[in-house]
Order: C-alpha cells, then sequence, then structure tokens
C-alpha cells in the first residue's frame, strides 16, 4: 500500500491510498480510500507509517496524565439517580444539592470528615472522580457545611417524600433508638447519657430511626444523649400521624421502648394507632405467678395465645425458643462461675495471714464489686461477718429464672383478623433490621461516629446525611445480594425454617454462597465494602496519545461488569 497525489485540474490534488501488484509484465492498482479531507500531518503520519518507519518513541506518543478511580463512584450515583433522590432532594439542577449528593457518596465510598471529602473532591487533591462526575471541583469544606445547612432545611419534606415512597395505610412502623459518642464538649445534644458505645466518660447524642416492615429507612430525629428511649416516641407518633399523614399505623418497637407507661399515655388515646411490643421479665413472672402462663404449654408448641385481665383488649402471644433457652442457661452459668471466682478471692483475702481483709464494712465493699460486674447478685447468698465472708449459690432463684429461659411474650393491639399470632411474631422480629441499620451507620459502613460538630443543627444534619446514604446502600444491596454474602433467597430460607419462633435460617443458595466463596455463576463474592473497593479499581484515565487528549475507562472485570448488571445502570 501507498499514497499517492493526484493532479485533478483547476482541483486541489486527490490524496489516494492505493495498493499495487503485477501481472504478468504489467503493474496493476486500485485505490482502497481517498484521504483527500485529512489534514496533511496525518496524511504524513500514514505515510511514514507504510513506510515502516518508527512515528515516536511510546513514551513520547503515549502517556497516561491522571488516573481517578470510578467505578464505585458510578456504582453509588447511578444508583441515586435509579432511585430518584437526587430529584427527591431537590427538583431542579441547584449547586446545593450537587453538594449534598457528593457527601453522600463519599459516606458510602470512603467515610470521613468534611475537610477530608472537600480534599477528596477536588481538583488538585481528588481521590476519586466523585467530583469531577458531579462538577464541584472548587468546593471546599465551607462549602459543604452550608450545603448541610441547606439539606436540614429541607429534611422534613424530604421524609415526608420517603414516608409517601415507602409507606401507606395500615402499614406497620419500625422505630428503635441508638446512642453515639460525642467529641468535645460545647454542643447542647452531647449529654452524659447511657452509653451503648462503651465510651465511658464521653458526651453522646441519641437519634431515632424509622424503618417501614422490609427495613428501609423512612426518617431520624436526634434527642440530647440524656434522653431515655421511651421520651423520644412521642414525636414519632406525631411525625408519623401529623406530618406523614398516615392514620392507620401498628407501631413496633422493642421492650424497653413502648413501655406500659407510653403505651398508657401516648398510645392508647390515639384512634387508628396499634402497637407489637413485648413484656419485660417481671412481668411475664407476675404472669407465671398468677398461672395464666404455664410451662406446660410448650409441650408441643412453641407459640401460644393467652389473655390476662391486666392486658384488656389485647393479645399476649407466648413463644419459647429452645436454642434462645440453652444459650441463656450457657451465659448464666458462665456468668455464675466467673463471679464464684472472684468471690473465692475474697474469701482467701479473709483467711490470709498477712494483710487480712477484715471489717463488715471492707469486706462488703469487695463483695459488692464482684456481684455488680457480672449483673447475677441476686443468685447468691452472702453472709459477711467482721473477719469473715461465706456465700453459696441461692438454686431456688436459679430454677425460677431458668424456667422462663427462652420465653418471650409478644403484647400486641392489633386483631387476629389483621395479624394472626405467627405475623405478629414475625413482626417483632422484624426489629432486627433496624439494628443492622444502627450497626451500618454506626461501625460497619457509613461510620456517623464519632461526631465532631459542635452545632446542634450540624450534628442533626450530619445524621441525616448518614440515614440518606443508609438510605442508597440499602438499595444497593438488595439488588447486589447475589453476588454479596447476604442471603438473595429468603423465601428459601424461611422454607427451611420450623416455625417463626425458630432462628431464621439461611437458603441453601446462600449457604453454598458462603461455603465456596463463590457465586453459582463462578464468580467471586464480596461484601458490601470489598466490592465498592473492586468497583473502585476501574479508573478514569486521561490520556494523551501523540499530542490528542482523550477519556479512557478501565475495561470491567466480569465481577465488575455483573455488578452494574445487577443495579441495572450503565458504566458509561
Amino acid at each position: 500500500m501507498y499514497i499517492e497525489k493526484v493532479p485533478n485540474r483547476n482541483s486541489p490534488p486527490a490524496i489516494l491510498l492505493r495498493e499495487g501488484w503485477r501481472e504478468g509484465d504489467k503493474t496493476r492498482k486500485r485505490t482502497l480510500a481517498n484521504l483527500s479531507s485529512w489534514p496533511a500531518h496525518k496524511v504524513e503520519m500514514l505515510r511514514r507509517l507504510l513506510r515502516g518507519e518508527k512515528l515516536v518513541p511510546v513514551t513520547e506518543g503515549f502517556q497516561i496524565l491522571r488516573s481517578l478511580p470510578h467505578g464505585h463512584v458510578a456504582a453509588v450515583l447511578g444508583t441515586i439517580g435509579k432511585l430518584g433522590l437526587d430529584k427527591l432532594i431537590y427538583s431542579k439542577s441547584h449547586a446545593q444539592r450537587q453538594l449534598v449528593l457528593a457527601m453522600i457518596v463519599a459516606r458510602i465510598i470512603e467515610p470521613t470528615s468534611k475537610l477530608a471529602t472537600a480534599r477528596g473532591i477536588g481538583e488538585q487533591t481528588a481521590s476519586s472522580s466523585l467530583g469531577q462526575a458531579l462538577g464541584i471541583e472548587t468546593a471546599d469544606e465551607d462549602d459543604l457545611y452550608e450545603a448541610m445547612d441547606w439539606l436540614l432545611k429541607r429534611q422534613v419534606a424530604i421524609e415526608k417524600k420517603l414516608a409517601q415512597r415507602h409507606m401507606g395505610e395500615a402499614t406497620l412502623v419500625l422505630y428503635d433508638v441508638s446512642s453515639t459518642y460525642f467529641e468535645g464538649r460545647t454542643c447542647p445534644l452531647a449529654q452524659l447519657g447511657h452509653n451503648r458505645d462503651g465510651k465511658k466518660g464521653k458526651l453522646q447524642i441519641v437519634f431515632g430511626l424509622l424503618c417501614n416492615e422490609q427495613g428501609c429507612p423512612v426518617a431520624v430525629e436526634v434527642f440530647e444523649g440524656n434522653q431515655g428511649d421511651p421520651k423520644t416516641l412521642a414525636k414519632q407518633i406525631e411525625k408519623v400521624r401529623e406530618r406523614f399523614g398516615l392514620k392507620r399505623v401498628v407501631f413496633v418497637g422493642d421492650r424497653g421502648m413502648l413501655t406500659g407507661a407510653r403505651i398508657a399515655e401516648e398510645l392508647k388515646p390515639v384512634e387508628g394507632l396499634d402497637w407489637i411490643t413485648a413484656l419485660r421479665a417481671p412481668s411475664i413472672r407476675s404472669l407465671v405467678q398468677q398461672g395464666v402462663l404455664q410451662p406446660s404449654l410448650f409441650d408441643e408448641m412453641d407459640l401460644a395465645e393467652i389473655s390476662s385481665p391486666e392486658y384488656p383488649g389485647e393479645r399476649l402471644i407466648v413463644c419459647r425458643n429452645p436454642f434462645l433457652a440453652e444459650e441463656r442457661r450457657r451465659k448464666r452459668e458462665d456468668l455464675l462461675q466467673a463471679t464464684e471466682q472472684e468471690l473465692d478471692k475474697v474469701v482467701k483475702a479473709t483467711l490470709r495471714d498477712n494483710r487480712k481483709l477484715k471489717g463488715a464494712d471492707k469486706i462488703g465493699l469487695r463483695v459488692g464489686s464482684v456481684l455488680n460486674r457480672y449483673k447475677v447478685g441476686k443468685h447468691f447468698r452472702v453472709e459477711i461477718a467482721e473477719d469473715s465472708f461465706r456465700y453459696g449459690r441461692d438454686e431456688q432463684k436459679i430454677a425460677q429464672e431458668a424456667a422462663l429461659d427462652g420465653i418471650y411474650v409478644i403484647r400486641t393491639s392489633v386483631p387476629n383478623h389483621i395479624l394472626n399470632a405467627q405475623q405478629a411474631v414475625r413482626a417483632y422480629k422484624g426489629l432486627s433490621v433496624v439494628e443492622r441499620a444502627f450497626r451500618s451507620m454506626k461501625t460497619v459502613d457509613l461510620k456517623v461516629r464519632p461526631i465532631h460538630h459542635h452545632l446542634a443543627e450540624r450534628v442533626r444534619a450530619h445524621v441525616f446525611l448518614c440515614m440518606l446514604a443508609y438510605y442508597v446502600e440499602w438499595h444497593m444491596r438488595q439488588a447486589l445480594a447475589p453476588i454479596l454474602f447476604d442471603d438473595h433467597d429468603k423465601p428459601g430460607g424461611e422454607a427451611l425454617r420450623e416455625s417463626i419462633v425458630a432462628p431464621a435460617q439461611r437458603s441453601r443458595k446462600a449457604a453454598r454462597k458462603a461455603q465456596t466463596k463463590r457465586t453459582e455463576e463462578g464468580i467471586p463474592v464480596h461484601s458490601f465494602q470489598s466490592l465498592l473497593r473492586d468497583l473502585g479499581t476501574i479508573t478514569r484515565n486521561k490520556v494523551m496519545i501523540v499530542g490528542e487528549i482523550v477519556e479512557q475507562l478501565t475495561t470491567p472485570t466480569a465481577v465488575q461488569q455483573r455488578a452494574f448488571d445487577l443495579l441495572r445502570i450503565p458504566l458509561r
């Protein structure tokens, strides 16, 4: 092949790509392409290439100017667009909305401080393609704080739209609270309270999460750190009834949330408001003493309905889980033995020759410290004298408690024709999805803690951002379940369950996936976070090829392409 310039009378000459060959004594040629429209430098490069010349060194002709992790950003942003969350936050394109979306995505792919997030989207300091994808590469941390303030003003409207989307009339509402510790001492929301994180001496905030029956988050509210769980209920009732406009609601809360007092004062007086909760241990013992609840109920079944004059117009569903009973028996025995080991040390201290422990007050302090440590002091009889100490197990009390091992009682006002006993128990057990949400938000994925914001409104905005991020993650997990360790065949797991009281079972497909670490298609199984890291290896590359700059994405692997197929969003 060669390039030939052919004169063309009064017009510019034609530049033709031709091929020549010999037939006997004659030379033949034919035109393969007309290159007349090509620029001169491009024609010259092709001419040199056909001559076999080396055009330019590879290092000069091909350069990767920059590579930014992109796949995880594309997955999360694509899901946000598919869910319409961007339009739900604000119906029109808006600079503040872009910043809010950036903070939501950053919370999922790499939860850090707002300063670090700003650095991660900056043009010169970008750690992913997020800033480029949203067109906010010039934003700084002050812009993010302003966007948080803007978002908080829209929280009421956003939550109302989420409720309209995911809740309907006669709906189940799952509600639970948690707390998280606070760094600093200047925020009015931060108070000393029951610290679930085990951070002694740290101030904390309390926040309550509302989810629908499937566990999809709908609303969140922040309270002062010393607020008791039951005291948060009134605002949630008002929110669901007034703000969301739901006139027929069933609140599902644990025994520490929906207490007898809260039910009597805040739930019973409201028409159309029902509840599902559970009784505390003293109330269950009271039913046993009255003869209403008898262990013989569980001779042939693990679930039964009873009634009591103490709960007029309500249903009591008694359940016994033998696996839970065995676990409680084992745990109690471990605690009893651990307490005995420590009490033996106190006995020895009263008998030793040197520095003998004596004095009823001093012995009592040591004994009290031990009994409080493992919380089983009620199961011991102790005798303290001025120079001696004896103890023994109270077998009668231990037997009374053991008789109730594995037994719990569901208390509900929902009539049987709306929810039968099995459905009511299933609804109460649904609170586990809220607990899973708290684990995800606090530790595993989104890391709502620790909180460094000093303004109360910023703390509220931060927690709301984390809830919106979990909303996106929840939907992503549903779609990606086949390639995650999550159970993607819940009906199959339910079929293996002997009854609703028995522990939940993983489906055979999920168990096989966990054992082989591969899907049915043979691709590796991921956790949610490891999948995001895998997707992050798809990079957006700025490449210079012979003086021209182009953008090119990394070709996805089979696992990465499968993820985008499950999410039903395009990579490009």
